[in-house]
């Protein structure tokens, strides 16, 4: 077995063994990623020239990461896969990756994402598109499709992405490896890039779910810097071997039982839901009419009227892109957006523009957030009935590169099962069930808020079963 091919706890074991150094991690990762990025393109900046020095005694020492394009790096450019931020080099680090840095780990590069998080392909990316490692000719899914791609084809053991609507546990199941979108104030969002500020939040890609956990009890915490997250809810993500579904409840949702799913989804539910039966659960059903009826357009409607704000800042004047020859600001503004903007990311803008116009505001956006409460209050109620919610990821396997952008419409509907979960700020785990041919099978298992620990702990039975996913081929003939 080459070192790449190790698991995050394999590493951080062999490395206190003294089995293997640090630097031959990195050499070992650094060759993979030569060998597989010219088919993968999954990262938008390397950082992987020389290694550099790191915490030794932190709990990540030496482990190499990927971290998503959106997530500030001082000093390193960070483009949110955009051209508007041209080569902006931070001033200051993201929380998230800060942590990392501060417990070991060391930075292979910045991963290709949907421009502003805004896309679900990894295709909208003004650096070109990310292809999947499992099959080059299909989507990694998206918008964190960069970050799940460099974990399933082997550049390092786990990564970090972020999460609006699914950008976590979409790629993560188009990929092949283990995503977690924790709770909402879960993980500070201090550094980074917002879309949409109410329902971004920060989360790990790793190959088992045990590295999950080793990650999120590095990167949770409060943390001054973000007044959303969270200051006295203290959380042990270490492994309990204890742990049990054993007359725990596993719902799933009435109103999307007559939805189509493609077959290898589909029999991956109900093999699912037949092992944790096994395990002792008891498998019910839960009624989520207002989530299945309005959560997709009370989201867009939500997403888009916080990007019109969240993306006013981008000027050409404070950072990023500009330009000099410009007759007065009014051009300047025209000229940088309309350069600096990808063509989703316009969309999205006039979208939220129209949404938050004044004689718009109370029919749209204000219902909005109406509608998101009783979608909120809906989950309370069905996690006061069940402990999980057993859904899809999505409704149909990975489509081809160039292709799926065609259908924005389709592509929105296709997050129906995962946008609620960010509209009630609850957690949600994308678990590998198995493969398709060469294609891997996701479902995704969510929690009540806060509950992110005991997801992380059935998570890891569901995977005694599964089995866990095996590196992609990268593209590599």
């Amino acid at each position: 077995m080459e070192l790449y091919e190790l698991n995050l706890l394999m590493m951080t074991e062999g490395l206190k063994a003294k089995k293997f150094s640090a630097s031959e991690i990195f050499e070992s990762c650094k060759k993979r990623i030569d060998a597989c990025e010219p088919s993968i393109h999954a990262l938008i900046t390397r950082t992987d020239d020389t290694m550099p020095t790191f915490n030794e005694n932190g709990a990540l020492a030496g482990i190499p990461t990927v971290i998503k394009d959106n997530l500030c790096t001082k000093g390193l450019r960070t483009t949110a896969a955009s051209k508007i931020l041209g080569n902006w080099r931070p001033p200051y680090d993201a929380t998230a990756w800060s942590k990392l840095k501060d417990a070991g780990s060391i930075l292979m590069g910045k991963a290709n994402m949907d421009e502003f998080a805004m896309g679900n392909t990894c295709g909208n990316s003004a650096f070109g598109p990310t292809m999947n490692p499992n099959d080059t000719s299909l989507v990694p899914g998206g918008s964190s499709g960069g970050s799940a791609a460099a974990v399933s084809a082997g550049y390092v053991p786990f990564s970090l992405g972020s999460d609006t609507g699914g950008s976590i546990r979409q790629p993560a199941s188009f990929c092949g490896v283990y995503g977690l979108k924790p709770t909402y104030g879960m993980v500070s969002r201090y550094g980074l890039i917002s879309y949409g500020s109410s329902l971004d939040q920060i989360g790990p890609f790793a190959r088992t779910v045990r590295d999950l956990q080793l990650v999120m009890s590095v990167i949770s915490g409060h943390d001054n810097m973000d007044s959303s997250s969270f200051s006295d809810r203290p959380h042990d993500f270490s492994y309990n071997e204890k742990a049990s579904v054993k007359g725990k409840k596993v719902a799933l949702v009435k109103e999307f039982a007559d939805f189509t799913l493609d077959a290898p989804i589909a029999d991956a539910m109900k093999r699912t839901a037949k092992i944790l039966e096994d395990e002792g659960a008891v498998i019910t059903e839960v009624s989520l009419p207002v989530v299945s009826k309005y959560a997709v357009a009370c989201y867009y409607a939500l997403a888009m009227s916080e990007a019109h704000t969240n993306l006013e800042r981008y000027d050409g004047v404070r950072l990023g892109y500009t330009v000099k020859d410009a007759r007065g600001i009014k051009e300047m503004f025209e000229r940088v957006r309309s350069h600096g903007f990808g063509a989703e990311v316009k969309a999205r803008i006039i979208a939220g523009t129209c949404l938050t116009e004044p004689t718009r505001c109370e029919e749209y956006y204000v219902a909005a957030t109406k509608v998101r409460t009783l979608i909120a209050q809906e989950f309370t109620r069905a996690f006061g009935e069940t402990d999980y919610i057993l859904q899809p990821v999505t409704p149909s396997m990975p489509g081809k590169v160039g292709e799926v952008d065609d259908d924005a419409m389709k592509g929105y509907e296709a997050d129906l099962y995962t946008l609620p979960v960010n509209l009630a700020g609850l957690p949600g785990l994308s678990f590998f069930t198995g493969y398709a041919g060469n294609l891997p099978v996701g479902l995704q298992l969510i929690g009540k808020r806060w509950s992110d620990s005991e997801l992380l702990d059935t998570g890891i039975i569901l995977e005694n079963h599964l089995g866990s996913p095996r590196i992609a081929n990268g593209g590599v003939k």
